[in-house]
């Protein structure tokens, strides 16, 4: 293993296919702060929230997304704004950006202390994605690189029976950016090839604007959080997206992929 590949992975959209219950989870969360919100998100602002998905970067956000889906606004009108919009609506309520992740992360403390089996449930893997993962591990290191709170994904990975140690997911917990991240995982294995495999087009692009991450490889994962507009951009870039049947199915690479300019 001396030689292999060190393979860098986000989480929610490449993994686990966490939408149900981040939105489940932010209507938790801002039903906390909003009067008015009935105890169970309706079906059909759920399906809006998967909609606006691939705006989100960290889970907190949700609260927000959540929120102003509630009052009114469409998935155009979020797309169209959403940076304007959430200041607005957290500066209304006397928010902050670290009292919205400790509120998130205690609403799922709350939810899983009461029903560990229920939200395990609303956090599927994609398709055959445990399997590939315990495969990787046999053959690679592997990492998580992720906005989600660490020990979020360690309960979800052990539910799925794949073992990964504790130092090897790298979340919110670290306050660091994923480039910084990624720069750390080249400095602690020299000399080895790293693949990022990331289904947010524009955390991609925030790579590629690091010359020291410029012999990374990266992957667009299409089956997770992103827009056809995104899709098409990656191509145009010389990117060429993941496919989830191919994903990890070469041990010799993962399939299509690009390198940063």
């Amino acid at each position: 293993m001396t030689d292999s590949i060190i393979y860098a992975l986000d989480f929610d959209g490449v993994i686990c296919d966490s939408a149900l219950e981040t939105a489940l989870t932010g209507w938790k969360a801002a039903a906390t702060i909003w009067s008015g919100m009935a105890e169970t998100a309706p079906p059909e602002l759920v399906e809006q929230f998967r909609a606006v998905r691939p705006i989100i970067e960290t889970g907190y956000e949700a609260i927000l997304v959540i929120r102003l889906l509630h009052a009114g606004e469409t998935i155009e009108s979020i797309y169209a704004g959403y940076g304007e919009k959430a200041q607005a609506l957290m500066a209304e309520a006397g928010l902050t950006v670290a009292g919205l992740k400790q509120l998130f992360g205690d609403t799922r403390d709350q939810w899983i202390a009461e029903d560990r089996a229920g939200w395990i449930a609303v956090n599927p893997l994609f398709a055959g994605m445990a399997e590939k993962l315990r495969r990787l591990g046999r053959d690679h290191v592997w990492y998580v690189v992720t906005t989600k709170q660490e020990r979020f994904v360690k309960k979800i990975l052990t539910a799925n029976d794949i073992e990964l140690a504790a130092d090897r997911i790298f979340g919110l917990d670290r306050n660091m950016s994923k480039p910084e991240v990624l720069k750390g995982l080249q400095r602690s294995h020299p000399g080895r090839p790293l693949y990022f495999v990331e289904d947010r087009l524009p955390s991609l692009q925030n790579v590629r604007k690091h010359a020291e991450l410029a012999d990374l490889r990266l992957g667009f994962a299409l089956w997770g959080y992103n827009l056809p507009q995104d899709k098409a951009l990656a191509e145009a870039e010389g990117c060429r997206p993941l496919l989830l049947e191919n994903f990890l199915e070469n041990a010799a690479g993962f399939g299509d992929a690009c390198k940063p300019d």
